[in-house]
């Protein structure tokens, strides 16, 4: 199986607000940045989005590398969270439904088919892949406010 890393990172002007998000994806020598806007949004979707959208593009199963700066994101794959809410039918241990369901439910599907591995990563400090997904995040929402 191909290796793909991916990086991805998700900001808010706001919480709710407008919202990007970007991504960068890694296959050998070989790096494609995706990036994308929701105008009214959380962080914690925009987290999710990156990771979706980068997924999305994988055209095989895959040896999969995530990379995130999203505690969000990454407890709820490397501490079972995940897998917790879906055998549990997306309600958590306080009775209450999981948020962004939807999104979730997303990652389950495309993330079937690959061998995934999440890690995570200090966001806002030196990692320079890191940096470029908040860069991508950021400048699409400054150029939809630049744009309304």
């Amino acid at each position: 199986m191909k290796q793909v890393s991916i990086y991805t990172d998700g900001a808010c002007s706001g919480n709710p607000g407008p919202g990007g998000w970007g991504a960068i994806l890694i296959y050998k020598s070989v790096q494609k940045e995706i990036s994308g806007f929701d105008p009214a949004t959380t962080n914690n979707r925009m987290e999710l989005m990156g990771v979706i959208r980068a997924l999305e593009l994988l055209k095989e199963p895959c040896l999969v590398s995530i990379y995130s700066d999203s505690a969000y994101f990454c407890n709820a794959i490397n501490n079972g969270w995940l897998q917790n809410w879906k055998k549990n039918d997306f309600i958590k241990a306080d009775k209450q439904p999981v948020e962004n369901i939807d999104l979730w439910k997303e990652i389950l599907k495309l993330s079937a088919r690959h061998a995934i591995s999440v890690h995570k990563v200090k966001g806002h400090a030196d990692n320079e892949f890191n940096n470029r997904c908040d860069r991508l995040a950021r400048a699409e929402i400054d150029s939809k406010r630049k744009s309304s």
